[in-house]
């Protein structure tokens, strides 16, 4: 291509070079020996613009590269970022498999400058190879970026490396290329640790950066207006040979749309132009789009300055600071006349009238200039200097959010700590301390008295180290204040306490974070001497701790992520504790979805609860995100102590549950400072195409820039000035003791236990977790949607009748703990967990109660007594592993059946024999085939506080089976306590790390090391103890009791649907009844006729305590409910009752689960208690006499003359179109890459996954639908065995006991919905898959057809 044909670009339709989609691509790269920067100033934008694209086009003229196809071969098995596989050995495109098959596959239709998704696989990397050919020896900058890690060899030399888990986006990576002359050879690995994957790629669009940024920092306005117009990078095209011809007319035009009906008033100019075919290199074209510009955006920026956000401002400066705020007045007089200027403006704009430009300028220049002028003179910026970490916009040294600073590139960076003085647009930025090289500096600490400050840096060991240094920035106060010892541990995000100690962030935990296989590694806080001496870990979390800061009343605030059983995208919460690491605790937002992260937290000045916080989501954009004022003493659940979205002024913020909280959002923020409970400072991107700089903002909307530079971000404004030092709080630690005692007053108080009666609670049971190590992790990796971490089995205390328990528990452990009902069951789960120091006395009021609440005034046993040690759970502390805690159980009492060899209708038994090899992802082949009849949270369930007893024991089918005496297996004590303990602590295989991954890791000992020397925590997690050797020996339970041959003779039974109809007939009564309800609702209800059938099971085909079968006369006829009763119709009976969600499996949960709460499904959850008081409320809301059904009501009416196990058949029948039960849909509760597990009917689709909206099935034969499936129901009756007999006082409500639930659900197969089969709850327990519905005497309906009483 010659010069001349560079030189008109304009004149004619160009090539598009970059992302052209064709065999050969070319891109321009910069010479070795780089000529001028291109850029070319003149007397205008315009002429600017035109000149600079010549030059710089002219520049690239010279050099051009052609780009191959890329052809990738993958994804390959890869256990570690860097396992090195064949393609790295060299690449030949025509190698096959021994198959014969191609290993590289060509992708020709892959352009560069766009993700692309690849064939992803869990711990896999895949390869992708081009060829680059150029003339001459040149220099390219490409531009990367990956979903895991990725790595970039040029010529067979490996140029770039980087080990981080994160998705795929544009330049996330730069790496400068030394091109050879002819053809270069490029090879590109991504390696996914798990779920998605992809790549990025774009080569030399980027040699434009310096040219565009001088054409910003000259003419800031216009190239923010050619940002906007051709966004998404496409302003890059003005400097590309490639540009289409007519880009200055589509800029044109872009403004024009967006200038609606006034652009009448400059359409004419752009026809003539465009008439006169004007070449597109003409000044006319860019002078015409800055008019058309300046039309649209001066009248614009007059409305965008907010001014009834300025007078707020002012009338507030004015009313608090008096005096101190002498300008006030006049600061209101020049408001009103500037607001009858904008007036008169906006009247001209309404006429229709071409605004004069320089009218709005003026107006514009001088509410910039009030804005200033009352904005600057707020006493609160009374100081000298403001403390700024200054960065170059290339490199913005963030961290992802799931990220500490050890994913950071230590170096790279143009950054120094720098002051601004004076505090104004206009003032000088001066640097106080450039770092030695090019390493990060950040996470500035300011000291109380102002005359030094702490700060992270890498240190000469290339780790991150917290570093001290004065006010003044001299070099003799420079010094590393944490040691190099130990030189694989690094240090940062340190800030100073009270008493002169400094709290910092530290890997030395050797944690992983598991989400993303441990490729990141976890930093916890600990502290030190000022010296650097003395540290010790304070916390022990599974995840990252961040941002520490001292709260006005010496305690320490910090943000702490945790997922122990949680969705780890919304799981990043504020905590608080003494500086000595005692009294941990949730300062907001747990058990909130909204919102997803909080960042850089502070304290409001002289405020006891407020702070202002940065909130974002987990992926997108790193740290920044809205600016949140928060004040927890009006709640700490997701927005209810949200006081305002800054800017937002009375607004109400939402709490939108979002992955990508924030993307789209603007402004952004990042790093704020609160001068007081109004005004802030803080580092603000206005637009995406803004530059980072610092502001000051307020609750009354108003933006104001104090400084910005273009090319650079400006982050972190802290004044230089002397701050009321916090209280000092004494330390209660005693560190000679290696226990600490935990006081709970009441177990029953919260909402916790909500509804459990007192009594109920006998113990708790005390567990730990062990983190998983760096490189290690996920959510299938301890158990099959199981726990994240390994659960080390401590034993249990015991808790007093009235609620209190006083117990020792290891210090410097994260602890959780466990309500036990009489039988050793979880009555709640903790999904979180508590760390005691030594020597602590830890206290607390209840279970879930709010944060303030006090304790009782009563008398508490535990208050009286001596702590009490943990009872050992069947040996020493150790992590619950299936094989050594739960398969002796199963040798002793299954694996006589469950062998491998026998089958059941034709299907093999699950096989719960031992055996020497693991199967599918190395879990133990017993443990595969058991879980499934578990109901478990999972590694990620919903955030919001479960329900009691939501994952009980009694609701796994598990149990279910054995307790109805599953072919009369009778298990002991200990028996039912492993298996119970094992689904308590959410089903975990693996007791190990090292058994998992079938190996040993360098950082177990690492990790023990730092536990000794740090925590004075000596014991090896890893370790297996040696307990008693057992002989376990299959032990044949006793013969079943023989069941009846055949089912009890029944007259006039069964019956098929025109009998049932007919009998519907015969009584005299109307077959359906329609009772209005308030706010437009009704029920609709169906007659059952008196008459008899057979109760129970009479094919031998049910479980035991569906015999024997009796003849059960139905003596009246009644009226029951068609439907299960919705949440519509409850929530007029209780409007705050929530069915909530069912939680999905798997990881990566972006929602609370699956809504089971719309207006048309059944409400769940809904205790026997509750749906007995919804009968009462009925009936005295409409006249009837309503009641749950007793179980021979509900079984007649369910049958509806049948006497199949289910009313449509046999449990083989396709019941697609008849009932929502456990069929193939169901599977979408298991996400991602989870097995299958669920128990289901695999042939069949039902179209639902959980409950769905009632009476989408077909009725029976009376009228009823949902009877088999969609929820099970409650029924009147106790729980007693059979022969059914309603004399026995079983159907009375006040019948003490469990209580009778019948139909089966969505989470069933057929056999556990036949119309014989039984389960029972406790009337007080709130069931996932339960709700009711109800009966009415017959003798009301004629009074209630006639309409309500």
């Amino acid at each position: 291509m010659t010069d001349g044909a560079l030189l008109g670009p304009w004149r004619r339709t160009s090539i598009w070079v970059f992302g052209l989609a064709c065999a050969a691509r070319f891109v321009a790269v910069q010479a070795a020996e780089p000529a001028a920067d291109g850029y070319v100033k003149r007397a205008s934008w315009a002429e600017t613009m035109l000149a600079t694209r010549v030059a710089v086009v002219q520049q690239l003229a010279s050099q051009q590269a052609e780009l191959g196809d890329w052809s990738t071969t993958g994804p390959l098995k890869a256990g570690a970022f860097t396992d090195v596989l064949f393609p790295e050995q060299g690449v030949d495109l025509h190698a096959k498999s021994p198959d014969g098959q191609p290993l590289w596959r060509p992708h020709p239709e892959w352009t560069d400058g766009q993700v692309h998704m690849l064939d992803g696989s869990h711990r896999a990397s895949t390869y992708l190879f081009r060829t680059v050919k150029v003339p001459a020896a040149a220099a390219v900058e490409a531009s990367l970026g990956s979903d895991d890690g990725c790595e970039l060899w040029l010529n067979g030399r490996k140029v770039h490396s980087h080990d981080i888990p994160r998705g795929p986006a544009p330049d996330q990576d730069r790496v400068n290329l030394a091109l050879q002359p002819g053809e270069n050879r490029l090879l590109f690995k991504i390696h996914n640790n798990g779920g998605g994957h992809g790549f990025y790629f774009r080569l030399g669009q980027l040699s434009y950066a310096a040219v565009w940024n001088q054409l910003e920092a000259d003419y800031p306005l216009q190239t923010g207006w050619v940002r906007r117009h051709l966004p998404g990078g496409r302003h890059w095209e003005w400097l590309s040979a490639a540009a289409p011809a007519d880009l200055p007319q589509q800029m044109i035009q872009q403004a024009l749309r967006e200038l609606g009906g006034d652009a009448r008033l400059v359409q004419g100019e752009f026809e003539q132009l465009t008439g006169a075919k004007v070449p597109a290199d003409d000044l006319r074209w860019l002078e015409l789009y800055e008019r058309v510009c300046l039309f649209r955006y001066r009248p614009a920026e007059v409305k965008a300055i907010n001014l009834p956000a300025l007078r707020r401002a002012i009338e507030d400066l004015g009313s608090t600071f008096g005096p101190r705020y002498p300008r006030a007045a006049e600061f209101v007089k020049r408001l009103d006349e500037l607001e009858h200027r904008v007036s008169d403006l906006e009247s001209a704009l309404a006429r229709g009238d071409e605004p004069a430009t320089d009218a709005a300028a003026s107006i514009v220049r001088d509410a910039d200039k009030l804005r200033q002028d009352a904005l600057l003179a707020n006493p609160l910026l009374s100081f000298d200097q403001l403390l700024l970490v200054r960065r170059k916009a290339d490199r913005l040294g963030l961290p992802q959010n799931w990220q500490g600073n050890c994913a950071l590139p230590r170096d790279g960076y143009d950054n120094q700590i720098a002051v601004l003085a004076p505090v104004r647009p206009e003032g000088r930025v001066s640097t106080l301390y450039q770092p030695p090289s090019s390493e990060f500096v950040g996470d500035v600490d300011l000291h109380f008295d102002a005359g030094k400050m702490l700060f992270s840096m890498p240190g000469k060991n290339r780790r991150w180290q917290v570093w001290e240094i004065g006010a003044d920035g001299s070099a003799g106060s420079l010094r590393q204040i944490t040691p190099d010892d130990p030189p694989d541990v690094d240090n940062y995000d340190a800030c100073y306490l009270p008493d002169e100690r400094i709290v910092f962030a530290s890997t030395r935990c050797f944690a992983g974070v598991p989400c993303v296989g441990g490729g990141n590694t976890v930093a916890n806080l600990c502290l030190m001497n000022p010296d650097g001496s003395g540290i010790r870990q304070l916390c022990f979390d599974q995840d990252h701790n961040w941002c520490p800061t001292v709260l006005n009343n010496g305690r320490l605030l910090y943000s702490r992520w945790e997922y122990s059983d949680l969705p780890h995208y919304f799981s990043r919460l504020l905590f608080q504790m003494n500086p000595d690491g005692t009294g941990q605790m949730e300062y907001y937002a747990s058990n909130s979805m909204w919102p997803n992260s909080i960042f850089y937290a502070r304290p409001i000045p002289n405020d006891p609860a407020k702070v202002i916080a940065v909130i974002s989501g987990h992926h997108g954009v790193p740290r920044m995100g809205e600016l949140v004022l928060f004040d927890p003493a009006h709640g700490r659940r997701e927005a209810d102590g949200a006081v305002q979205r800054i800017p937002g002024y009375k607004q109400k913020v939402d709490p939108v549950i979002r992955d990508g909280l924030v993307e789209g959002s603007w402004p952004k923020f990042l790093h704020p400072f609160p001068l007081n409970d109004k005004y802030f400072l803080v580092s603000c991107q206005p637009t995406s195409s803004s530059s980072w700089g610092l502001y000051l903002v307020d609750v009354f909307d108003n933006v104001l820039l104090l400084k910005e530079e273009p090319g650079y971000a400006l982050f972190e404004p802290v004044p230089v000035q002397k701050v009321k030092r916090p209280p000092v709080i004494p330390d209660r630690v005693d560190l000679a003791q290696n226990e600490a005692t935990v006081y709970l007053t009441d177990v029953y108080r919260g909402e916790g236990l909500r509804d459990v009666p007192r009594g109920t609670v006998k113990k708790l049971r005390v567990y730990s977790y062990h983190y998983a190590y760096p490189g290690m992790g996920g959510h299938i990796h301890i158990g099959i949607d199981g726990p994240w971490d390994v659960r080390m089995i401590h034993g249990t205390v015991p808790v007093a009748p009235d609620g209190s328990a006083i117990f020792k528990v290891p210090a410097n452990l994260p602890i959780a703990v466990q309500p036990l009902d009489e039988q050793g069951r979880a009555l709640q789960i903790m999904r979180s967990w508590f760390t005691a120091m030594p020597g602590e006395v830890l206290s607390c009021v209840g279970c879930h109660e709010p944060q303030n609440s006090g304790p009782p005034p009563q008398y508490r046993h535990a208050s009286q007594t001596r702590p009490a040690a943990i009872t050992p759970w069947y040996g020493p502390v150790r992590g619950f592993s299936f094989k050594r805690e739960v398969q002796p159980v199963l040798d002793r009492n299954c694996v006589g059946c469950h062998d491998g060899q026998r089958q059941h209708d034709g299907r093999p038994l699950a096989d719960f024999t031992a055996k020497t090899e693991p199967g599918w992802r190395n879990f133990t082949p017993s443990y595969i085939a058991l879980h499934p009849f578990v109901r478990r949270p999972g590694p990620e369930s919903d955030y919001h506080l479960q329900q009691p007893l939501e994952y009980h024991a009694s609701v796994s089918q598990l149990v279910q089976l054995l307790e109805k005496g599953h072919h009369n297996v009778q298990l002991d004590a200990e028996s039912w306590d492993r298996l119970v303990t094992w689904i308590d602590l959410n089903v975990p295989d693996h007791g190990t790390w090292h058994e998992h991954r079938r190996g040993h890791s360098p950082m177990e000992a690492r990790r023990l090391e730092m536990r000794t020397r740090f925590a004075n925590r000596p014991e090896d997690p890893e370790a297996i103890p040696e307990l008693p050797a057992k002989q376990v020996a299959y032990v044949a339970p006793p013969p079943l009791p023989a069941r009846p041959a055949a089912a009890p003779a029944c007259a006039d039974w069964p019956f098929d649907a025109a009998e049932a109809q007919r009998r519907q007939q015969a009584t005299g009564l109307q077959p359906e009844l329609k009772i209005e309800l308030p706010q437009g609702l009704s029920l609709e209800m169906a007659l059952i006729p008196a008459g008899q059938f057979v109760m129970g099971a009479t094919d031998g085909a049910g479980e035991a305590d569906e015999y024997p079968p009796s003849v059960i006369r139905v003596e009246r006829p009644f009226y029951m409910g068609k439907f299960e009763i919705t949440n519509a119709q409850y929530a007029l009976f209780d409007p705050s009752h929530d069915s909530a969600y069912i939680s999905v499996l798997n990881k990566d949960q972006n929602v609370r689960g699956v809504a089971a709460n719309h207006p048309r499904q059944p409400a769940i959850r809904i205790n026997w208690n509750q749906a007995a008081g919804f009968c009462r409320w009925l009936s005295q809301e409409t006249g009837g006499k309503f009641d749950l059904p007793t179980e021979a009501q509900w079984e007649y009416a369910c049958r509806a003359g049948t006497a199949t196990p289910l009313y449509f058949g046999d449990c083989t029948t396709d019941f697609s179109q008849l009932a929502n039960l456990a069929d193939q849909r169901i599977h979408n509760l298991c996400r991602g890459d989870s097995p299958r597990w669920i128990p289901s009917v695999e042939s069949v689709n039902d179209g639902s996954v959980v409950s769905d909206q009632v009476g989408k099935c077909a009725p029976n034969a009376f009228g009823l639908c949902d009877m088999h499936g969609n929820v099970a129901e409650w029924t009147r009756s106790a729980y007693r065995p059979y022969p059914y007999n309603p004399a026995d006082g079983r159907d009375n409500p006040a019948t003490a006991g469990k209580k009778v639930v019948r139909g089966g659900s969505w989470y069933d197969r057929p056999h556990r919905a036949r119309s014989s089969f039984r389960l029972a709850y406790e009337p007080w327990q709130r069931v996932f898959n339960v709700g009711f519905r109800v009966v009415m005497e017959a003798g009301a309906a004629n009074k209630l057809a006639a309409g309500r009483p």
